[in-house]
């Protein structure tokens, strides 16, 4: 069995926020969701401009237009995130 995976592997058919979390369906049918606080931009965004995500780059980067931010698919796979998780109380 091949392990490997190519980047058409992390192309997304959609992407939506639900509060400060953010989804990206694969073509596989994989989910991954992330907390927006893993980015700088995105952590002190409002939950609207949140939602104003779409694809972009043959449907391999994730855009939000009003905050000049944009996320590669490929990277949101393999856990490139910007800030490390916030430590539990």
């Amino acid at each position: 069995m091949n392990s490997s995976t190519t980047e058409i592997d992390f192309c997304a058919v959609r992407a939506w926020a639900i509060g400060r979390t953010v989804f990206v369906e694969l073509t596989d049918g994989r989910q991954i969701g992330f907390p927006a606080s893993r980015f700088k931009l995105l952590s002190h965004a409002s939950d609207t401009q949140l939602q104003q995500v779409s694809l972009r780059l043959n449907d391999a980067a994730l855009r939000w237009e009003a905050l000049d931010e944009a996320i590669s698919v490929l990277g949101i796979a393999r856990g490139n995130f910007q800030l490390p998780l916030p430590l539990a109380a």
